[in-house]
Formats: C-alpha cells, sequence, structure tokens
C-alpha cells in the first residue's frame, strides 16, 4: 500500500466511468489538483486521450459484468483510495422522456436498473475496502432520483433507477454507521453532456470544478449525503 507520506502529498481518486462526459472531467479536473487517478472505460477504445503518464492509469471494467468487478478488485488489491467515485450510468432509449413506466419493455428495464442502481453498488461493495477512513465513498446520482422533489413526471425509468441507487446507498451507509466514513450521492444538475443534451443550461467546464470541490469537501464530513454541485442538500 501506499504510505501514509505518499497518500498526503498525491492522493488516489477511482473514477469508475472515466471515458467520456462528466467521468472523464472530473478525472482530469482532479490531475489538476496533483492527485493520482485511476479511471475505468469498458474498453480501449474508450481511453482518455489526454492523460498524465504519471498520475493517469486506465483499467478495463464494465460495471456490468461481476466477473470484471472481481478482476479490478484483484488488480487493485494493494491499493489505497482516497475516494472511490462511480460515475457510470445510462439514460433509457426514450429521447423525450415521456413514456410510461407501464410501457417499458422487460429488457430495458433490466438494463437501466443494472446499469444505474445494482452495478454501481456491486462496484462500491466490491471495493470499499480499499477505501480508508477517512476517505469518500460515492457515486453519481441525479436529482430526478429525489422522490419529493418529483412534481413533474417524465422521465419515469430514469427516475426510478436513481430513487433506487440513493436508496441502495442508503442501506450501504446504515450498515457502515459504525464506521463513520464519508459518502456522498452527487446530483450534478443538467450539463450539456451527451446524456444531457445540447439544450443543458450548464456546460462541463463550468460544473466539474464545482462537483470536485464538494467531493473533496465532502472527506472531512463522515456519513452520507445527497447533495448538487454547489454542496447544498438535495430533498430525498
Amino acid at each position: 500500500m501506499l504510505a501514509d507520506a505518499e497518500r498526503a502529498s498525491d492522493p488516489t481518486a477511482l473514477i469508475v466511468g472515466a471515458s467520456r462526459g462528466l467521468g472523464r472531467a472530473i478525472a482530469h479536473e482532479l490531475l489538476a489538483r496533483h492527485w493520482r487517478v485511476i479511471g475505468t472505460v469498458r474498453g480501449p477504445a474508450e481511453a482518455p486521450v489526454e492523460t498524465s503518464a504519471d498520475r493517469m492509469e486506465i483499467k478495463l471494467l464494465d460495471t456490468n459484468e461481476q466477473a470484471q468487478i472481481a478482476a479490478l478488485r484483484e488488480q487493485l488489491s494493494d491499493r489505497v483510495l482516497d475516494i472511490l467515485f462511480v460515475n457510470s450510468g445510462t439514460t433509457a432509449e426514450d429521447a423525450n422522456g415521456l413514456q410510461r413506466i407501464g410501457g417499458i419493455s422487460d429488457q430495458e428495464f433490466i438494463r437501466v436498473m443494472m446499469t444505474n442502481a445494482l452495478s454501481p453498488m456491486r462496484v462500491i461493495e466490491a471495493l470499499e475496502h480499499l477505501v480508508p477512513i477517512d476517505g469518500l465513498i460515492g457515486a453519481m446520482s441525479s436529482g430526478q432520483g429525489s422522490i419529493s422533489d418529483n412534481v413533474k413526471g417524465s422521465r419515469e425509468l430514469y427516475r426510478g433507477s436513481k430513487a433506487a441507487l440513493n436508496q441502495f446507498m442508503r442501506s450501504f451507509a446504515a450498515r457502515e454507521s459504525q464506521r463513520a466514513r464519508a459518502m456522498i450521492l452527487m446530483a450534478p444538475g443538467w450539463i450539456r453532456t451527451d446524456l444531457g443534451g445540447p439544450g443543458a443550461p450548464i456546460t462541463i467546464e463550468e460544473a466539474v470544478p464545482q462537483i470536485v470541490d464538494v467531493l473533496i469537501a465532502k472527506r472531512a464530513r463522515p456519513g452520507l449525503e445527497y447533495l448538487d454541485r454547489s454542496g447544498r442538500s438535495v430533498p430525498w
């Protein structure tokens, strides 16, 4: 494992889902702040082009493949992760988000729920032992996962998958309550990514420094919080 002095000068973050969008930008923002970063991608073709050879590592991981999660666990067995953050996720095929949940196919329901809710928790449970008591465990949620804030409907499958992720993380945090470790569900807002679309009001360049500020600050506060990119609490 890395010595305490090395951790202090070069903390390490694992960003699961770092090939594009917010995950890629978070990885590069951490690099710019002198972190060591391990980023996962689903295939070699997805590896970020801009990497700092001495501080950026790329690992292959499809989070929906349990064998690949187990392989990553083995590869990282001697590492310390100051931040473990699962960014990977997907949206439903209905581009307008108007399809009612009763009309969703079995295949689509399984795909979205597995990618957004089950698989992130499998990664967290497989790797959480690598995160020290003063580290951070987190996942990318969404404000659309808030049950109390859902007053307009739409995007029902996506909303349900993020609400499920939130509930699973709350259960994980309850099991972990004696360890007083910091955990976060991040609701970044509507951002101009492939998932957010061109109509989103906030660019990645504007959002990501705020997101990283919140992640780093959260390490000092044990327990689970559901926060937006400004560090404000999101209603469950």
